[in-house]
């Protein structure tokens, strides 16, 4: 088995064979759930319908108010305050042990650094909850209505994932580090093709020496590469950093896996590190890498630095390229903004001990309190219509710091290297002067403590013989058959662009389905009125942010349907969690038909949707989610099942 497949053999229940492998529909324990309070503005109308029920285990759900806040939104701004208040009434009511209110973190930064063990399963209702395969976790984004359930059943269902391997070749130079390799794995292997749905098992001959913020980097933008999760095998990095976490965090425990020899790769993927230099990626991919020297000298109005991707690591090696850059008397110019924004109180603590703090003021950045910040552009941070920022987030999809704004992606170094002339910049001639020693000094490395030793296991399983007998299904909730007419899209369309975050604090179907392509395709929801309500696209169809508001704003438009050559993992579940019906579709002479406007009948009983006369299969659903369709999506199904809903459905 792969690392993955051990994990969910170690978490499934009733296995009626002591292994998993890929297609299997298993029902995992889950170890914690994790939300902020954009996705808890979500999560609460499932967990409303519910009925409120008792958390499954206060100690084990994980929130934290970090996306919508800064300062300024939330002295003045009334959505803010409302989505915060809402979290904050959660953790009053409920009991939760592990809430943190505004400005204190960011939700990945804070559980990676004080609580994910090697070995647990972590359902997260933000797609970057890969992060914490960093640490040899299973970490899987999904929607809040997953989210909700997992965090009340203390289970969840899973479709056991193919896997491919990416295999690390040669050793990184100086400065270059978990940003770099990832834009280099997504200029390599691009979005949502050879990683989509499928699990990405990092490995390589010198990974092992790597840090657990650089793994933390890389298992995060696992979400660009269109995975399920990322994941690194748990070494003796991970085990000294859990033993020396800082204040109350996790010290011990966790189950130290590793994929077997013969593991079943689809595909092992070798990428060369040894000649790699600084990467940028330009507007509006993260996988339209070109070097640093393609774009340099590119003008910028802006410099950030901050998001859950930027690890403390990162802010620190940028600080020192600055301390550099200024004892070498460059100047930062008058024109443009720097933002720094650490990812969590106690990354700033230390970087305020080191002295580091004043270099970014000296450089002329201004230094925000934790939160996620321009990475979102929906606070009060926000770049500009036509604005050329460098930033170290993880995405640059249109208008995501801002409508109209222009995102290139980078480290932290080559960001900070950029910010002083407000132009895009090689940051190595200031690498090359920046003491190893007092970097490795400053992020408390030290080899004077022998690393633990590392025990690696095999998973426990319980195999049982049957599963308890499922009740009758019930009649299909939704049409069989629905004729429309199409509004066509291509591929790549991701979740911000059916709803951009700015609106994702709206929780009417209708208001949302009025702002629905509000930037991409003004006048969307007229063109369904007029009965345009079927959708057919391309590959990668609702890539990006796990955001269940997406299903949501094309249900209250009025979208019927979705056919597509593919859809990402998360938007998938979301779309059968709310019932709304899709097809997979491959043939491409049904797109060459399907245009804008053409009259397509779709029989969702029979997987087949017919245009001009001509009929087409679709490809085939799970079991699970035939059920959950037939239920008329997930809340419906567990308020009739109760909590054996799962077992229930995978035995139907």
């Amino acid at each position: 088995m792969t690392m993955t497949q051990k994990i969910l053999a170690d978490h499934a229940v009733g296995l009626d064979r002591p292994w998993v492998q890929a297609g299997d529909i298993i029902l995992v324990r889950v170890d914690f759930t994790i939300a902020s309070e954009l996705s808890w503005n979500g999560m609460e109308q499932t967990y409303v319908k519910l009925g409120q029920p008792k958390i499954h285990d206060p100690a084990r759900f994980f929130l934290a108010v970090d996306h919508t806040v800064d300062p300024t939104t939330l002295a003045h701004d009334q959505r803010t305050k409302r989505l915060v208040e809402k979290a904050r009434s959660l953790a009053r009511q409920s009991g939760i042990k592990h809430f943190y209110d505004a400005n204190q973190t960011i939700l990945h930064t804070k559980f990676y650094r004080d609580l994910v063990l090697p070995g647990d399963v972590v359902l997260g209702s933000d797609s970057h909850t890969t992060s914490h395969g960093g640490l040899g976790a299973l970490a899987i984004g999904l929607g809040g209505a997953d989210i909700t359930a997992a965090m009340v059943l203390g289970q969840s269902w899973l479709e056991v994932p193919e896997a491919i391997a990416v295999e690390y070749q040669g050793k990184p130079q100086f400065g270059i580090g978990g940003k770099d390799i990832i834009l280099k794995t997504l200029g390599d292997l691009k979005r949502n093709t050879v990683a989509m749905e499928r699990t990405v098992e990092y490995r390589g001959e010198h990974v092992r020496a790597w840090s657990t913020d650089m793994r933390f980097t890389i298992a995060n933008m696992t979400a660009e590469l269109g995975g399920l999760n990322g994941i690194f095998e748990a070494d003796e990095v991970v085990a000294s950093w859990i033993r020396d976490r800082p204040g109350e965090g996790r010290k011990e425990g966790g189950r130290y896996f590793a994929a077997d020899p013969d593991a079943p790769y689809v595909a092992v993927h070798r990428i060369d590190l040894s000649e790699l230099g600084p990467l940028v990626a330009k507007p509006f991919s993260p996988d339209n890498v070109v070097p640093v020297e393609g774009v340099a000298g590119h003008p910028l109005a802006g410099a950030f630095i901050g998001a859950c991707t930027t690890t403390e690591e990162e802010l620190v090696l940028a600080a020192l390229v600055l301390e550099v850059a200024l004892g070498r008397g460059e100047k930062p110019v008058a024109t443009g903004q720097r933002i720094v924004v650490p990812g969590d109180l106690s990354i700033q603590r230390n970087l305020h001990e080191a002295g580091l703090w004043s270099i970014y003021e000296r450089a002329g950045f201004t230094v925000d309190p934790p939160g996620c910040s321009m990475c979102l552009g929906v606070a009060s941070r926000k770049a500009g219509q036509g604005e050329s920022w460098i930033s170290s987030q993880n995405r640059n999809f249109p208008n995501r710091m801002g409508e109209g704004s222009l995102a290139f992606l980078a480290s932290a170094a080559t960001v900070a290297a950029s910010s002083l002339g407000m132009t895009i910049t090689d940051p190595r001639p200031f690498l090359a002067a920046v003491s190893r020693e007092r970097l490795a000094r400053i992020l408390r490395r030290s080899d004077e403590r022998p690393a633990p030793v590392v025990e690696i296991v095999e998973p426990t399983v319980k195999v049982e013989e049957s599963r308890r007998a499922a009740k009758a299904a019930p009649e299909s909730a939704g049409p069989r058959i629905i004729v429309g007419r199409v509004q066509r899209f291509g591929d790549q369309v991701d979740t911000d662009a059916i709803i951009p975050g700015e609106f994702c604090h709206l929780t009417s179907l209708e208001e949302l389905g009025e702002k629905c392509f509000h930037f991409v395709r003004p006048g969307f929801a007229e063109r369904v009125r007029a009965g345009q309500d079927v959708i057919v696209a391309g590959e990668g169809w609702g890539s990006g942010s796990s955001r269940e508001q997406a299903v949501w704003a094309l249900m209250g438009a009025g979208i019927r349907a979705v056919v597509a050559k593919s859809f990402a993992f998360i938007h998938k579940r979301n779309l059968v969690n709310e019932a709304l019906a899709f097809l997979i579709v491959d043939d491409p002479e049904f797109y060459s038909l399907a245009g804008e406007g053409a009259t397509v009948e779709l029989d969702l009983m029979g997987s087949r949707v017919t245009v001009e006369g001509k009929t087409f299969a679709a490809r085939g659903t799970t079991s699970m989610i035939r059920a959950l369709q037939q239920e008329g999506g997930l809340v419906p199904a567990i308020l009739r099942h109760g909590r054996d809903v799962f077992t229930t459905l995978a035995s139907m």
